[in-house]
């Protein structure tokens, strides 16, 4: 597909070949364990003279990365997976891992180990896992992910689409891309795409695009072009991101990154923590100073602007943060893998260094002497009894 849009050698970019024999070496170091890919259309919005360049940072290898601290499997994902390629740890919701390529390969990809050296995770033949979902009439909405789903041929893809909406009990078919940002080409010169957005997002039933923009510089005229191109189709298009440290992790960027895909009519979904991928302590910011990020931004933008929760993609579920004090960070499962969990609600002592939910120490309900800390004044203030 389009031959030629793709490069993974990053000897052959010019900025390369620019740095000294050092840096070279350092960085053909990083990319001999976590490869390099990107497209010429992405490589083309990055300001090779700025230093500090956000999309270069996305897409260019940094020798942090060489850190190696971290885990190939944060969310332990291996222990969700039911059928090769085919991921079941929220009741109402699947994961289809299609494809171990994408349209660029993210620094801080938090399933990197799809690119590195370990048996192949995608689905080659998609039948048993289909059989699955048939056979789990919980099962109302299937996530096609990867990698990126977009990297395949339509063809393809139609194949699978088809069959999952011959399936009664699946009403939501997302499809997880960053193409829109990497290769928005992909979506503006293959009407096929766009004819089976329109068969396959009817009035009762819809297809979401789980968009991935890090940074308002991504969107560029023809990511907007193919948005709204996916938007005629029927399509519903929303979008999540990481906070990450040198792209994001400013309120001005945030809130210029919120708007932005507002007056698109692209939603802010999720706002995610950096996982503690391998590799990836480099782009991490820590938990508190992500919130307060996010929420710095939301002050300067309307509702429509601030739909997304701040969330911790943890083995456990997904672990919103819903609020912070001066002495404590506040907590809730928003999904949980135990349904016992769900909407459970946690209080941890704060701790501005923690880069995840394991860092924190939590408060445990009943121990008196702590409950001072829910408090930002002297809790003997209060008039009740403060409960958990």
């Amino acid at each position: 597909m389009m031959k030629g849009t793709y490069i993974t050698d990053i000897t052959q970019i010019p900025y390369f070949q620019t740095l000294d024999k050092t840096e070279q070496e350092r960085l053909l170091q990083v990319t001999s364990t976590f490869p390099f890919r990107a497209s010429k259309h992405y490589l083309s919005l990055i300001d090779w003279n700025n230093p500090d360049d956000p999309i270069k940072r996305i897409i260019f290898p940094n020798p942090g990365e060489l850190s190696m601290t971290g885990s190939q499997d944060p969310s332990n994902e291996k222990n969700y997976t039911v059928q090769h390629g085919l991921q079941h740890k929220y009741a109402q919701t699947s994961l289809l891992l299609l494809s171990d390529v994408c349209g660029g390969i993210c620094r801080f990809c938090f399933r990197k180990r799809l690119f590195m050296d370990s048996p192949r995770q995608t689905v080659r033949d998609y039948g048993p896992a289909l059989s699955y979902i048939r056979d789990h009439p919980e099962i109302t909405n299937v996530l096609l992910s990867g990698g990126d789903p977009l990297i395949l041929p339509t063809k393809h893809l139609t194949k699978v689409i088809r069959e999952l909406r011959e399936i009664e009990h699946v009403g939501i078919i997302r499809i997880g891309s960053k193409m829109l940002a990497y290769n928005p080409a992909r979506i503006t010169e293959d009407p096929d795409l766009i004819s089976l957005i329109q068969e396959a997002s009817g009035d009762e039933k819809k297809i979401y695009i789980m968009a991935h923009f890090n940074h308002p510089a991504e969107i560029s005229p023809l990511s907007i072009q193919a948005i709204s191109m996916l938007q005629k189709a029927g399509a519903i298009v929303v979008n999540q991101t990481p906070v990450i440290k040198g792209v994001n992790d400013s309120p001005e960027v945030m809130i210029e990154l919120f708007r932005k895909l507002s007056f698109l009519g692209v939603s802010p979904y999720y706002v995610f923590q950096c996982r503690p991928t391998v590799g990836n302590q480099v782009f991490s910011v820590p938990v508190e100073q992500s919130y307060k990020t996010m929420h710095e931004a939301f002050k300067q933008c309307s509702g429509l602007a601030k739909r997304a929760r701040f969330i911790m993609s943890h083995c456990t579920g997904k672990i919103e943060v819903v609020g912070m004090n001066d002495h404590n960070v506040f907590m809730r499962y928003h999904q949980a893998a135990n349904p016992e969990n769900y909407d459970k609600f946690m209080v941890a002592y704060s701790n501005p260094e923690a880069l995840w939910f394991d860092d924190y120490e939590m408060l445990s309900p009943g121990y008196v002497p702590g409950r001072e800390w829910l408090f930002e004044h002297d809790p003997r203030s209060y008039g009740g009894t403060a409960s958990y």
